[in-house]
């Protein structure tokens, strides 16, 4: 069993858990609590209300399809975030464009992260302590990174603090988020590194991105013929492209009337090749012995 199917699972062991009215979770101090913080859980789209308080309120109904295609096509990558108001209630905090577009592909439930009341400090625990696991893909790392940054409002020098990596090493991690979605389900699914990933970053044109990682992929390109296909992007974009090596020019140029001469006088057609060089050969075609000997004879009569 992949990982994927193996979340999705635990996402709907754990739907069904707070479903339950006996066992209505609410902060961090109930029972199960610590089953929830930190997961991913599938709601029902009906169960969450958009944050009165939200700031953004117009939304490109172009870019909302484009989405919409994506999670059809691959999925949701990324969970929104929600609050709990009550028993199965939730108030969105983060993912308003993911829950509209998966509205517009008709989704039932969509994966999500619950905050719970006083849970900051031990969601801080449960994210830092799921990216020290070793079977994390590089997608996951780096969506716990921003997570911390978005819900506990940390900078990334205090996120790597927090994680014990380097600051550059989270900032390389988040940059991946600027991918394409198809490229980061392929970094997710192994057909791809981080390293060929990073290196397509540099692109900021997504259906450019797209098009360099099919060639990747269907090509088997290493992380370094990446880096190169990119620099030739930009080199393209930019104008600096290699002119193409302009041939040498004959060193002189047989024209048209001295071939037909040619071959009326020899009765065929004569195949004349010249190099740039100036060298060049002549083939004479015949068809019968007698054919040779009028050639010949026509050879020795212009000695």
């Amino acid at each position: 069993m992949n990982k994927a199917i193996k979340k999705q699972a635990l996402g709907r062991g754990l739907s069904a858990l707070l479903k339950d009215p006996e066992n209505d979770i609410k902060s961090v101090e109930d029972k199960n609590a610590e089953q929830v913080v930190g997961n991913i859980i599938e709601l029902e789209l009906d169960s969450i209300e958009i944050n009165p308080f939200q700031p953004r309120t117009n939304f490109n109904e172009e870019s909302l399809q484009e989405l919409a295609n994506s999670i059809r096509e691959l999925g949701l990558i990324q969970p929104i975030t929600v609050r709990k108001l009550a028993f199965n209630k939730y108030q969105l905090i983060s993912g308003e464009r993911r829950l509209r577009a998966s509205k517009i592909v008709g989704l039932a439930t969509i994966p999500a992260y619950i905050r719970l009341a006083n849970d900051n400090e031990s969601l801080v625990m449960a994210l830092v302590e799921n990216i020290q696991r070793h079977d994390l893909d590089p997608i996951e790392v780096a969506l716990s990174y921003q997570r911390l940054m978005d819900e506990i409002n940390l900078t990334q020098e205090e996120v790597s603090e927090r994680v014990g990596k380097k600051r550059s090493t989270v900032t390389n991690y988040l940059r991946l988020l600027r991918l394409d979605p198809i490229i980061q389900t392929g970094i997710r699914d192994g057909f791809i590194t981080m390293g060929h990933g990073r290196a397509m970053i540099a692109i900021e044109d997504l259906d450019a991105q797209s098009d360099i990682y099919h060639e990747v992929v269907s090509k088997n390109l290493s992380v370094r013929d990446t880096e190169a296909l990119v620099k030739s992007y930009h080199e393209k974009m930019l104008g600096f492209e290699k002119p193409e090596k302009p041939t040498k020019p004959n060193a002189f140029n047989i024209k048209e009337d001295t071939k037909n001469n040619i071959n009326k006088f020899f009765s065929t057609k004569v195949d004349i090749k010249l190099a740039s060089n100036g060298k060049g050969k002549m083939t004479i075609p015949f068809h019968s012995e007698e054919d040779f000997n009028r050639i010949l004879n026509l050879i020795k009569l212009s000695e």
